[in-house]
């Protein structure tokens, strides 16, 4: 089973039961969603009826809490330290893997210090045990561990909830996006149209060429067939050519001795 149909079930799981509590009783269902190790998706557990009434009321922890794992990070947790209830190790584990999720969302490479800062891991070894162990493993995130770099390049990594706000942007990114392979697909069929138009401009210059060249032939071979004619006639002619009959026929004169 993929990753994205066992997400597809546990969501289904987990809405199904927050929408039969209400109230403290929806304490127990956030805790176990937070708390188990395939589940890094949680928009739609917050958008059950009887957990968004939470807020406002005795119970609205339970909320912020789950709005957390849905939308936060480690350092968000640290800061609101005060007003959220202490997590379990497996809690903090869940956070760790969603906070690399959130930083692969805007960097590729994610140097090793940014990292470590953020997990409040103290050494490289256990920072390359966990995006291998609990990151690479569990199949939210793939790419390549540069020790020599410092880094991690980051090749795939799944997506998480969108947080409030954040689909007007990625809206906006597309549109440009969009926008932008318009004007890119015109100048391609520009460039298209301006080759079909030399290609042709190129044929005609040539079939110029050829014509010219076979007028050139035939003028030569015309000017060549007349000079072979008119040499014909001038060797034709009377006394154009002595008869070499008549030259044997002459008397030949005899050369007297020198006395």
């Amino acid at each position: 089973m993929d990753i994205e149909q066992k997400q597809a079930e546990l969501i289904d799981h987990f809405v199904k039961q927050a929408s039969a509590q209400k109230g403290s009783a929806l304490g127990s269902v956030i805790v176990e969603a937070t708390l188990h190790p395939s589940l890094f998706a949680f928009s739609e557990i917050l958008a059950v009826p009887s957990v968004a009434e939470l807020e406002g009321t005795e119970n609205s922890v339970y909320l912020e809490v789950l709005q957390l794992f849905a939308h936060g990070t480690c350092s968000d947790y640290k800061s609101n330290s005060g007003s959220l209830p202490q997590l379990v190790p497996d809690q903090l584990l869940k956070l760790k893997q969603l906070t690399v999720l959130t930083l692969a969302e805007t960097n590729k490479v994610l140097p090793y210090d940014k990292l470590m800062l953020e997990l409040d891991v103290t050494n490289v070894r256990e920072l390359e045990d966990f995006l291998i162990n609990e990151c690479m493993y569990a199949g939210i995130v793939r790419g390549k561990l540069d020790q020599l770099r410092r880094c991690f390049e980051v090749q795939f990594a799944a997506g998480r909830d969108l947080r409030p706000g954040q689909l007007g942007s990625m809206i906006q990114t597309l549109s440009n996006w969009l926008s932008t392979s318009d004007n890119l697909l015109i100048s391609i069929q520009e460039k298209i149209k301006w080759a079909d138009s030399m290609s042709e401009l190129d044929k005609k210059h040539r079939k110029e060429v050829e014509d010219r060249v076979e007028e050139v032939k035939k003028s030569l071979s015309f000017k060549a067939d007349v000079d072979f004619r008119g040499l014909e006639e001038i060797c034709s002619e009377p006394g154009g050519v002595m008869d070499y009959e008549e030259d044997r026929s002459r008397p030949k004169r005899r050369r007297h001795p020198i006395s």
